[in-house]
């Protein structure tokens, strides 16, 4: 009897015991269930980051890789010949339609039997130091001409050059007695060389090599006065007429405005030292 009675007791002890637990296990199930949720989410939020930042390095390096093996090698820009491929006439006729107020007065142009042979000397007397062009007939007579016109007549004396470049291209832009960067002649005359002979054509970026000299323009056949001096290759989209070089002088003395830099030390701007073209001259 005493020991059904133990057993009996034993019995109600581990029910008491297992419903107990049961209970606590029951009032702790949210608790765990949150908990367990919140520890997946935590994973998951881990998991997507990994993921995400671990194929973000492989797609860029995969992109890389990809490149490099499928793409084609991109062919390096050529320079410009600086020469054209047909030679021109011995003479051309050039036309210089109205454009605008003149920043300065000095007229037009002739317009007939303008050789297309032989270069012309200028040199800008500049308060950096002299810089000498020789510019080419054979490649864009009616550029030089115009710019002989405008030496002759004293246009180019005591202007700024008002833009350095230090940046993707390597120039020093001049020509505008205003300064601003807006002004011309009060004329414009059509592209050159090389644009003219690419009309219709592909036009890919082509080098302007140290020491080349171009016009500069707003669109176009949109030519007038300014010019800009490369101190440095410049890759440019061939739409600027290519007419002459630079001396060597006139290379130092680039060199040095280079050196000083743009005003601000930003890349492209006015020169930190004004330059000024003190004097042009036919020489």
């Amino acid at each position: 009897m005493t020991s059904n009675k133990k057993r009996g007791e034993d019995a109600l002890a581990q029910l008491d015991r297992e419903l107990k637990s049961r209970d606590r296990a029951e009032k702790s199930k949210p608790i765990k269930v949150a908990l367990a949720a919140a520890v997946a989410i935590v994973v998951i939020v881990a998991g997507i980051w990994f993921l995400a930042t671990r194929s973000s390095d492989e797609e860029i390096t995969a992109s890389e890789e990809s490149t490099e093996a499928t793409t084609p090698e991109t062919p390096e820009m050529e320079p410009l010949a600086m020469t054209r491929a047909q030679p021109l006439p011995e003479t051309v006729t050039c036309e210089y339609p109205e454009a605008g107020e003149a920043s300065r007065d000095a007229g037009t142009p002739p317009t007939e039997n303008i050789p297309t042979t032989g270069t012309l000397n200028v040199t800008l007397a500049t308060n950096q130091g002299e810089i000498g062009m020789e510019l080419d007939r054979t490649t864009a007579p009616c550029t030089v001409n115009a710019i002989e016109h405008l030496v002759d007549n004293g246009y180019y004396d005591d202007t700024v050059c008002h833009r350095l470049t230090t940046s993707g291209i390597f120039v020093l832009q001049c020509g505008d007695p205003s300064g601003a960067g807006s002004g011309g002649p009060g004329f414009q005359f059509a592209n050159e060389y090389p644009t003219d002979e690419l009309e219709g054509e592909a036009t890919s970026p082509v080098i302007y090599p140290r020491g080349s000299i171009a016009m500069a323009n707003a669109g176009a056949d949109t030519n007038g006065s300014q010019f800009f001096l490369n101190y440095e290759d410049s890759p440019l989209a061939p739409n600027y007429t290519y007419f002459g070089q630079i001396s060597e002088e006139g290379l130092a003395t680039l060199d040095g405005i280079a050196e000083t830099g743009v005003e601000g030390g930003a890349g492209d701007g006015a020169p930190a030292e004004e330059v000024r073209i003190e004097t042009a001259s036919l020489t």
